[in-house]
């Protein structure tokens, strides 16, 4: 099989239809399936999977139990995807259909494990365009990505990269993340970026710092690094304050005595504070990720009720 085009559903029960009709006109010269997932949506939208996976032969629908994020729908569809190539497009028609093909030929030309794409123009809100800069910018300096290469949720990927992607098993997938960690051929290609159909985007202030923790504390060693020069630095401060303190002592005149509580409270409490927040968010991850928490839970699978 040619191409596996994954789909994450969320609340898109009036353009699901459409956007898989589409599909079917635009694919047709090639072998190809698709792989919806439905996450959790709260409306319609598993009904309507539903009806398209029995209309369609090429069409599977995979329905989770609960809502577990995108990168946890996109992990379990690329689990159920057996094209040469995976592409994943949104379901609310920003991503035209018939740039699919662009992605393939140039994935084809280069002999590029990864094709991302790329926009001359976004036709997002305000928001979620500042939240999409602000993850570009950490992803850069946390995976050493190139900073020109913009990382788009509408991206191919070769199977045999898809093939060790899916061996994570852990709660927490950010599939870029995992790209980054397996190839850096990666090719990118300019396409089309239309405004969103119907509904408003789910892309909220809790999801972009959630994504932004996610980053920070699974796919990184930084935070920690960081307590090297942040421990030399304060201990610096504070040997050259008692210093300053000392002298002040033995030529005066005193130093008062709260002000050197107070000095040593705020350095020594911000310290602690610090230090154990970011312990809790690694003790935290390690926690849930050794707690047998799913990525995901299969509600319906079409494959396994024909």
């Amino acid at each position: 099989m040619k191409l596996s085009v994954i789909i994450p559903v969320y609340n898109s029960e009036k353009t699901i239809r459409p956007l898989i009709e589409k599909l079917q006109a635009t694919l047709s010269q090639i072998s190809f399936e698709i792989v919806m997932v439905n996450d959790g949506s709260r409306d319609r939208s598993e009904q309507v999977c539903r009806e398209l996976s029995a209309t369609y032969e090429n069409v599977r629908f995979i329905s989770l139990r609960r809502n577990y994020g995108e990168f946890n729908a996109v992990m379990c569809g690329l689990n159920w995807a057996y094209g040469n190539y995976c592409v994943m497009i949104d379901d609310d028609f920003q991503n035209p259909p018939e740039e699919i093909l662009k992605l393939v030929e140039t994935a084809e030309a280069g002999d590029y494990d990864v094709v991302y794409t790329y926009y001359a123009k976004k036709q997002h809100s305000i928001g979620r365009n500042a939240g999409s800069r602000f993850v570009n910018w950490l992803t850069s300096y946390l995976l050493n990505k190139p900073k020109d290469l913009y990382l788009s949720s509408f991206k191919l990927i070769r199977q045999e990269v898809v093939q060790e992607i899916i061996k994570y098993h852990g709660p927490y997938p950010y599939i870029d993340g995992l790209i980054f960690r397996i190839t850096r051929n990666i090719g990118t290609v300019q396409v089309a970026h239309q405004k969103r159909e119907e509904g408003a985007s789910n892309y909220t202030l809790h999801k972009l710092i959630s994504l932004f923790l996610n980053i920070l504390f699974c796919y990184s060693s930084l935070p920690i690094r960081l307590f090297v020069p942040i421990g030399v630095g304060l201990f610096s401060l504070g040997f050259f304050l008692l210093i300053f303190l000392t002298i002040q002592w033995i030529i005066g005149p005193d130093p008062k005595g709260w002000q050197v509580v107070t000095a040593t409270i705020l350095f020594i409490g911000g310290i602690q504070c610090m230090l154990l927040s970011v312990l809790g968010e690694y003790i935290g991850k390690s926690f849930m990720a050794q707690s047998g928490q799913p990525q995901y839970v299969i509600k319906y699978n079409s494959s396994e009720n024909v």
